[in-house]
């Protein structure tokens, strides 16, 4: 049960993440659709400019309260799978379970290491195909989890630096169509990370109740 808890807490962090993103979202096109104008002479009334611009910086506030709690959890989640799918298949592991934690602190390894220990997860919550079955495993959800997730990471930097570069009204107005993209490609990562969770906390619980060969319930779960 206590996977399942955490399950739900991690699935809950990432919903609270997905409703800051919106709200971001809402604020950068306020912002964006007041700054009248392009190519150099964008303008808008000081009043308003500074009603959105105020905005912004609440749901910017806010994206940037909720993400480091939310993160936890998820890497908690992450943590407690890797111990309970470490038993199911202890070759496939390259490294302990520590580095479920580890590799998210780790500049630039954690562009790469989290990824290794989640794609190892993956393998081990997998069940093997019975005698005579011709089986392929899916690894799709863990591969555009980690993509979006990548991408949404690297936009989101560029964004911010275009964003604070920013002199002109048009230039302002650029990255914040930068930072939209980047909070849509965010909200579409986070949609992939409870996919991901929901579907790794399934197949280990059924492999570890159904042993490692695909029974009918393991194969109508991954179809």
């Amino acid at each position: 049960m206590a996977s399942l808890g955490l399950l739900r807490a991690a699935v809950a962090g990432l919903a609270v993440v997905t409703l800051s993103d919106l709200f971001s979202l809402f604020a950068e096109i306020r912002y964006w659709a007041a700054i009248d104008g392009d190519d150099g002479f964008a303008t808008v009334p000081q009043d308003k400019l500074e009603a959105v611009t105020s905005l912004y910086d609440t749901a910017a506030r806010y994206q940037a309260i909720v993400y480091l709690p939310c993160a936890i959890l998820f890497v908690v989640w992450f943590f407690q799978m890797r111990r309970k799918t470490g038993p199911l298949a202890p070759d496939q592991f390259r490294k302990g379970p520590g580095w479920a934690i580890g590799a998210w602190v780790i500049p630039l390894a954690n562009f790469w290491m989290p990824y290794r220990v989640a794609f190892d997860m993956w393998g081990a919550a997998t069940p093997l195909p019975a005698d005579g079955e011709r089986y392929r495993a899916r690894v799709w959800p863990v591969n555009l989890w980690w993509g979006l997730f990548v991408l949404s990471t690297l936009s989101s930097w560029y964004a911010g630096r275009e964003y604070q570069d920013a002199g002109m009204l048009t230039e302002i107005k650029d990255g914040l169509v930068l930072y939209t993209a980047a909070d849509v490609t965010h909200i579409a990562a986070a949609a992939a990370a409870v996919y991901f969770a929901v579907q790794l906390t399934t197949m280990q619980r059924l492999k570890a109740a159904e042993g490692p060969f695909r029974t009918a319930a393991l194969k109508n779960e991954l179809v």
